[in-house]
């Protein structure tokens, strides 16, 4: 049995970005929701926000390509 490390990196370093972002988006919406004047500055921070959880996805690739042509 074969098994990729940088399979494994892709698998576990996504699954925490995907989660952030489903959290933010679903406590911005419910922001949102319930002071509707101030949807414009609570977009832009989940944006922000969403922006830095996608980062953490970008270093996993990162990583997974170096295990991938380094190893």
């Amino acid at each position: 049995m074969n098994q990729d490390p940088s399979a494994f990196t892709m698998a576990i370093g996504t699954i925490g970005p995907a989660l952030a972002i489903g959290m933010i988006g679903a406590a911005a919406l419910i922001g949102m929701a319930r002071n509707p004047e101030n949807s414009e500055k609570i977009q832009i921070a989940m944006i922000i926000a969403i922006a830095f959880a996608e980062a953490i996805a970008i270093y996993a690739l990162v990583v997974a390509l170096i295990l991938k042509f380094v190893n």
